[in-house]
């Protein structure tokens, strides 16, 4: 598979794991071969969030990796992609990246794709904003991150939570340079 059809997507625990699912959506109609890990939080928060199981999150993915293997190819920079995005991406897992803390798999991830200068893209949910917070957001800036609070935008006149969370997960493929069909755009 060309690494440029390849994405890595993260869940970590913070609300909002629409967002991941939807990413995996778009991806899948984009024709990308998708790559998942998901953090024991992130499962926490599926479970309270959605009706969806484990298993029909992981059904969602071309491949599924369990969050302690650390040695999975997603881990490795020889292992080419187009990026990853972390969607919804917890202030934790946040803070991790920043300061290169690959404690699990997600944050590996991450910190290989910063290190390879491929697109990290991080959905983070959080709100309000500490110092603390700012700062973590500053320093992956500076690594070379992006990132990316799901804020709607409404010059779309979404009708729907749906359209509100469908735009968002698109705008962040488009950061990576996916083409995501039929997403509203404005001025078109």
């Amino acid at each position: 598979m060309d690494g440029t059809r390849r994405l890595v997507v993260g869940i970590s625990g913070a609300t909002g794991l629409v967002y991941g699912t939807r990413v995996l959506e778009l991806a899948r109609k984009a024709g990308l071969e998708t790559h998942l890990v998901v953090t024991p939080a992130g499962q926490q928060t599926r479970a309270h969030e959605t009706d969806l199981t484990a298993r029909d999150l992981a059904a969602m993915a071309d491949v599924v990796y369990r969050p302690a293997d650390i040695g999975a190819a997603i881990a490795s920079g020889s292992f080419r992609t187009a990026g990853m995005i972390v969607a919804p991406c917890s202030i934790r897992t946040l803070s991790a990246i920043a300061h290169s803390n690959g404690d699990n798999l997600l944050t590996r991830a991450a910190d290989v794709t910063l290190k390879e200068r491929r697109r990290l893209v991080l959905l983070v949910r959080e709100t309000p904003l500490t110092l603390g917070h700012l700062r973590a957001m500053t320093a992956v800036t500076e690594c070379g991150g992006i990132v990316m609070p799901p804020v709607p935008a409404f010059y779309l006149r979404p009708r729907t939570v749906d359209e509100i969370v469908e735009h968002t997960a698109g705008r962040a493929l488009d950061l990576l340079g996916v083409d995501v069909p039929d997403l509203p755009r404005w001025g078109e």
